[in-house]
């Protein structure tokens, strides 16, 4: 049977309802704490003079960007062309694209965006992904801009060095239908003096080949507010900041007060007095640990520890909790993910709440391919 249009569209009957009566599991972000975190970075950066290019990978929603762009920022960051394709499609025309592209259907789908909006850009660490920009783009009027990635000790995508670093900047340069835009890297966390050294080397090894180097893009959430400590680089990105999640609170970038976004699930059975199951499993709070030892922050039940995640359920040991204050069959409860990126690629849709009543309810529409 064919699904209706209507069952695909946001659920607008759901505005100005309390979200104690939504149907669970369920994302909720609280408006006010998305505010003040979309401000609070944005202040950050136009203070240090830096500009501030939001990853949308965290939130996919065209609407969160546009109150990112509004309140500052420069452009967005994305991570794969389909995602891209979303938020040209919703009118956005400054769009970096941080991973390697390859394979001949995505670079048709690149050329395409690069034809639609005003300024793409992408990135690149070795030749051969530069060889196959350079064929994809080399016969076509309008040129695509390159980054060249470096690592600067993250240890995933990037050139080794800042002499590996010159000589693909070269390569771009030198390459028909690409023009090379900058520097990039994505550096571990609270990795300044790293990060700052390899540009700083690089960029001199630009200049003595008189290479212009327009961009130089630094990025991540955990340390955001020592951008400063990078005065080489020209733009900063971060993607989790928007929401925020328990990994950012303890990396002290945030608090959990901070966290806009509340995985609301409901108790459905209380097998022994120290065990409760909720119908939040691996589907609604993601398996991600990112070091911790349980599965997410209980906002109403403190002492309660996410123990087991299966796809539809979750187990909380209560043990810690006085019998008097453990919740009940049919009880909701608010988690506080440990990973808020990777909740908001499990949900179609996305409902927003201010003062326990929802606001809107936006689609998550750069979650996947619609083909």
């Amino acid at each position: 049977m064919e699904q209706k249009l209507s069952e695909l569209a946001p659920q607008a009957s759901l505005v100005g309802k309390p979200v104690s009566q939504l149907s669970t599991p369920l994302p909720v972000i609280d408006e006010t704490r998305l505010e003040a975190n979309i401000d609070r970075v944005q202040s950050y950066m136009d203070k240090i003079g830096k500009a501030f290019r939001p990853h949308i990978k965290t939130h996919k929603i065209p609407a969160v960007a546009q109150a990112q762009v509004k309140a500052g920022a420069k452009g967005i960051n994305c991570q794969k062309v389909t995602e891209a394709q979303v938020f040209a499609d919703a009118g956005f025309e400054d769009i970096l694209i941080t991973f390697n592209i390859l394979g001949l259907d995505k670079l048709e789908e690149l050329a395409a965006i690069n034809e639609q909006i005003a300024d793409l850009k992408v990135v690149a660490d070795s030749a051969t992904t530069v060889n196959g920009l350079a064929a994809a783009f080399g016969q076509r009027e309008k040129s695509l801009k390159v980054l060249v990635e470096c690592d600067t000790g993250a240890g995933r995508c990037g050139v080794q060095s800042a002499a590996d670093a010159i000589s693909l900047a070269e390569v771009i340069a030198n390459s028909e239908g690409l023009a090379f835009a900058g520097l990039l890297t994505y550096p571990k966390a609270f990795g300044e003096v790293e990060t700052e050294a390899f540009f700083t080397e690089a960029l001199s090894g630009l200049q003595a080949k008189g290479i212009a180097c327009p961009i130089v893009s630094n990025g991540g959430t955990p340390s955001l507010f020592d951008a400063e400590k990078v005065p080489s680089a020209t733009e900063h990105r971060a993607g989790t900041y928007v929401y925020n999640d328990r990994a950012m609170a303890r990396s002290g970038h945030c608090t959990l007060d901070d966290c806009a976004m509340t995985i609301l699930a409901t108790v459905v059975s209380r097998p022994t007095e120290t065990r409760a199951v909720i119908d939040a499993g691996s589907k609604a709070l993601t398996s991600d640990l990112l070091g911790f030892q349980d599965y997410g922050h209980v906002v109403d039940y403190p002492e309660a520890v996410i123990t087991i995640l299966s796809e539809e359920h979750g187990v909380v040991d209560l043990s810690g909790s006085a019998p008097d204050a453990r919740p009940q069959i049919g009880d909701r409860i608010r988690i506080i993910p440990n990973h808020t990126c990777v909740v908001s690629n499990l949900f179609d849709q996305m409902v927003f709440q201010r003062n326990g009543i929802v606001t809107r309810v936006e689609p998550v529409a750069a979650r996947g391919r619609v083909w």
